[in-house]
């Protein structure tokens, strides 16, 4: 099947997804009480009778996605691009509707839209206290299809080293061992399979040192380092 084909990923949706399977989403009266239980002082004041259930995410699911497909979670000062007109009117509607002025907004999006401007489906969020935060607007392009699996070997040292480990073979694979011995046997092969995991691991570690880049829990909410 042609990559064009292939329906692109929707941060929003995955966020939903991701909430249902972790079963722990909140009914608008419930996330009331909790604040108020709590006695939690947030910065923004909502009428939580006008909040939409299915726009309040845990911190917990957004952190879950962020490192699933190597996305930030930073304030909105952090964001290169500009807010478009419809994230604008988003806002305005919120605070005529809530009687508030909304701030300390944050954005959920590819690393490199806080370094350049670009329009990889940013996600706007406001929080509501207690690590919940409310989905004000989504806008710009969706994610590539294949995004989640060409950024699983960076979400640990030990996915990254299986993904050594199965590239290193597919090159030993299509290596003829008569390149470099005229009587190949299972030593000669495995002596192939280690020179060439010990040259794709060495380039992968320069590329990784060199650029500052990290894994996926060590960047999704830190303004810091590279990605």
């Amino acid at each position: 099947m042609s990559l064009k084909l292939l329906p692109k990923t929707n941060i929003e949706e995955v966020l939903s997804q991701t909430r249902k399977k972790q079963q722990t989403t909140d009914t608008v009266a419930h996330l009331a009480t909790l604040l108020a239980s709590y006695g939690l002082k947030t910065v923004n004041r909502f009428d939580f009778d006008q909040l939409e259930t299915q726009k309040i995410y845990h911190l917990e699911h957004i952190k879950n996605v962020c490192i699933d497909y190597r996305l930030r979670f930073l304030d909105l000062k952090y964001f290169k691009g500009q807010l478009p007109e419809s994230a604008k009117a988003e806002i305005e509607k919120m605070e005529s509707v809530h009687n508030t002025v909304l701030s300390d907004f944050k954005i959920m999006a590819p690393s490199v839209l806080f370094r350049l401007e670009r329009k990889d489906d940013p996600l706007l969020f406001v929080p509501l206290g207690n690590d919940y935060y409310y989905l004000v607007h989504k806008w710009g392009n969706d994610l590539h299809p294949l995004r989640k699996m060409m950024m699983w070997p960076f979400k640990s040292i030990g996915n990254l080293l299986l993904f050594l480990l199965a590239v290193s073979w597919v090159a030993t694979e299509f290596t003829p061992l008569t390149l470099f011995t005229k009587t190949p046997d299972q030593s000669s092969y495995w002596m192939l399979y280690f020179f060439m995991f010990k040259a794709i691991a060495s380039i992968v570690l320069f590329y990784g040192f060199a650029l500052g880049k990290n894994f996926n829990p060590a960047i999704w909410n830190s303004k810091y380092n590279k990605a």
